[in-house]
C-alpha cells in the first residue's frame, strides 16, 4: 500500500474456531504478510494457519499474552514491517478495518491507531459484559485524567503500529501479561507519539477469546500500577525501565 509493507499479526490461544473466518476477511489484496504467533494452543490452531500458508511461530509453553505479542512484533520487524497490524484471531474485532488503519498510520499523521469499540457505542450491543464495560469506561477515565489524553478507550486489542515506534520503545521491558496493551499505550503518551482511533464494531460469543473475571482484575490492579509508574516518571519522583527509549 503506497510503498508501505503492510503486516498483520495474530496473537493466538485456542483460535482454531475463529481463525478461518477472521482470515477470510482480511483485505489480502494490501496485505504483504500474516504472522501468527501460538501460544502453545491446545486445540488445531497451528494447523489451520498452516493449511492457510500463514507465517506461523509456536511458543514451546504458554509464555502469556505479553510474550506473545514480543515475539510478533520482533518477527514483524524482522521481516521489514512499515505498518503492522495487531489483530486477535478471535474475531472479535472487524479484519475488514485493517486498510483504514494501515492507511491512517501510512497518511503520517499518526503512530498508532486504535480500533475503539467504545467510539460507535455499540460495546454492549455487540455484546460485551456489562461488568467489563464499566471497568472499562472507569479505568479509561482515569487514565485520561492522569496522563492528560482523550481517547475513548485504551484496552483494544486491535492496533495498528509505525514500525518505528516498535523499535523505540522497550517493548522487552513490558509485562509477559495481559497489561502488555496498557504498558505501550502508556509508553507511546510518554514518548509524545500520536495516537489515532476508528470506531470498530465488536463480536462477543462463545467461541471468541474472552479475559477471565480473575484476569480483568489483575489487568485492572495492572493498570492502575502503570499508571502510578508514568506520573512518577514524568514528575522525576522514580525512574523505570519501561520509559527507557530503546
Amino acid at each position: 500500500m503506497l510503498g508501505n509493507k503492510i503486516i498483520v499479526v495474530m496473537p493466538a490461544y485456542n483460535a482454531d474456531k475463529t481463525l478461518l473466518r477472521t482470515y477470510d476477511e482480511l483485505p489480502h489484496e494490501y496485505i504483504d504478510d500474516i504472522v501468527l504467533v501460538d501460544d502453545a494452543s491446545n486445540d488445531n490452531t497451528v494447523q489451520t494457519a498452516l493449511s492457510l500458508g500463514i507465517t506461523t511461530i509456536v511458543h514451546g509453553n504458554n509464555k502469556g499474552y505479553g510474550a506473545n505479542q514480543k515475539t510478533c512484533y520482533e518477527t514483524a520487524l524482522n521481516l521489514s514491517a512499515d505498518v503492522i497490524i495487531m489483530l486477535h484471531p478471535d474475531y472479535q474485532y472487524s479484519p475488514r478495518l485493517v486498510t483504514a488503519m494501515a492507511s491512517m498510520v501510512i497518511s503520517g499523521h499518526y503512530d498508532i491507531v486504535l480500533g475503539s469499540r467504545i467510539l460507535g457505542g455499540g460495546a454492549l450491543t455487540g455484546g460485551m459484559p456489562i461488568y467489563k464495560y464499566i471497568s472499562n469506561r472507569l479505568l479509561t477515565a482515569f487514565q485520561n485524567i492522569m496522563t492528560g489524553a482523550k481517547l475513548s478507550e485504551y484496552h483494544t486489542g486491535f492496533r495498528a503500529y509505525r514500525s518505528s515506534l516498535l523499535k523505540t520503545i522497550p517493548l522487552k521491558n513490558n509485562s509477559d501479561s495481559f497489561v502488555f496493551d496498557n504498558e505501550i499505550l502508556i509508553q507511546s503518551i510518554y514518548f509524545k507519539y500520536n495516537i489515532g482511533e476508528i470506531s470498530c464494531p465488536t463480536n462477543y460469543f462463545n467461541d471468541a477469546s474472552s479475559i477471565s473475571f480473575i484476569n480483568s482484575i489483575k489487568y485492572g490492579f495492572g493498570v492502575l500500577i502503570t499508571t502510578i509508574k508514568y506520573m512518577l516518571q514524568k514528575y522525576n519522583i522514580y525512574k523505570f525501565n519501561i520509559f527507557e527509549r530503546q
